[in-house]
């Protein structure tokens, strides 16, 4: 026997393999001459209009013992507070301190609530975030089942299907993401009231990862489930979310989950095995930031400077070639076709690595095409002839990609 027989393989999700191989190409994080529009991370600096940023931070030597597994009660209350204010204004039923667990990073979440899952059929969509496939194929309890969207579609699920797929799959649960990455769609308004509708009569539990909450461009209602929920004890919805994308700190690893007492309990019990629990002075830091006013400043900031860059990518890539099913309504990411560019640019592989040649990252989108246990790895991926683009640097560095991606492009015509 091998000495390293006893541990499987385990594959790097498809945003690490891609700044993987960068790094091998002269990558690194700063560098002047490279422009990452592959790793799914906003820009960290001021902008206009957003709350300053934190610079230091000072801890009580009592922040040096561990902290609860769900997350100090002061970070808690915040949590819980400032959804009441944003969502649940006048509303019988709110959020407490009950409702929420701390997290350390949004992968902590949601795996100790994939740990947290009994023994049903989860849906989830494709295409969706990479770092689902590894967490759907690690957990035993339930059976990963995936609803196909369709690019002529604009890669959008209907209330309707999402009904017929809960009952013609047996559904007991759905996983996914509003804002959509890699897409950018967004479920909002009177259309996410139906999907929560339609799980609280299903008693279909609806698990959302909301980290692109704050990236919502243009009207259309509310886009996060928690101003949907009618009781927060008993409709079955769970909702992640973090200082990641929404305050742009993804270095602080923070993040939580809301949803009712019973399941917020047992997912606390899961994070006693998986984790230990978030870092006490980083939880204690990121109080002031839970502050009304400070949040909703942010997320006022991050609206206008990242819809200006959404319009700045939407209006070149047809100019280059690159399809758009649907604009973008959220999140910061573009997920074009290929299928109009000249061999071999047809192919999103190809396609990233030529553009590593010109110092651009991207993200070939035939890894957003998850494959929980590797089921259907005897088929071509659907997802072949596309790339996801991330608008998440500053505009002059997307610009800069897209100018580089234009040149490859020209050359290879």
């Amino acid at each position: 026997m091998s000495e390293l027989s006893q541990f499987r393989p385990v594959p790097r999700t498809g945003v690490i393999y891609v700044m993987t191989e960068a790094a091998k190409r002269g990558f690194r994080y700063g560098h002047p001459d490279w422009v990452n529009l592959g790793q799914g991370a906003p820009e960290t600096g001021v902008l206009p209009g957003s709350a300053p940023r934190i610079e230091s931070l000072s801890i009580d030597p009592a922040a040096h013992e561990y902290g609860p597994v769900d997350g100090i009660s002061e970070l808690k209350e915040a949590v819980a507070s400032l959804y009441n204010a944003r969502y649940r204004k006048g509303m019988r039923s709110q959020y407490t301190p009950e409702n929420v667990s701390i997290s350390p990073g949004g992968r902590a979440g949601l795996t100790r609530v994939a740990a947290a899952l009994g023994h049903l059929h989860l849906g989830h969509l494709l295409p969706d975030y990479t770092a689902y496939e590894e967490l759907l194929d690690l957990f035993r309890n339930f059976v990963p089942i995936p609803i196909v969207l369709r690019p002529e579609d604009g890669y959008r699920l209907s209330a309707e299907r999402l009904r017929e797929s809960i009952v013609g799959m047996g559904l007991g649960a759905l996983l996914f993401s509003n804002p959509t990455n890699p897409t950018g769609n967004v479920v909002r308004g009177d259309e996410l009231s139906r999907w929560i509708g339609i799980g609280r009569k299903l008693s279909c539990a609806f698990v959302i990862d909301e980290f692109y909450a704050h990236y919502v461009y243009g009207e259309g209602g509310p886009a996060s489930a928690a101003h949907y929920v009618e009781d927060v004890d008993s409709d079955p919805v769970v909702i992640l979310d973090g200082l990641t994308k929404n305050w742009r700190y993804p270095g602080w690893r923070l993040s939580w989950t809301l949803g009712p007492k019973e399941v917020i309990r047992r997912i606390a019990s899961a994070g006693s095995f998986l984790d230990g629990g978030a870092s006490h002075p980083i939880q204690r830091g990121a109080l002031p930031l839970l502050e009304h006013a400070a949040a909703d400043r942010e997320a006022a900031a991050i609206c206008a400077a990242f819809s200006k860059k959404r319009d700045l990518m939407v209006k070149r890539l047809p100019a280059l070639g690159m399809t758009l099913e649907d604009t973008p309504g959220g999140a910061f990411y573009a997920f074009p076709s290929l299928k109009d560019l000249p061999e071999p640019l047809r192919d999103g592989m190809t396609f990233f690595e030529k553009a590593l040649e010109h110092k651009v990252i991207c993200v070939p989108g035939s890894f957003f095409d998850i494959d929980p246990g590797k089921f259907r790895g005897h088929l071509p991926s659907r997802l072949t002839s596309t790339v996801r683009l991330s608008f998440g640097p500053d505009e002059a560095s997307v610009g800069k990609g897209l100018d580089r991606l234009g040149a490859m492009i020209g050359s290879v015509r």
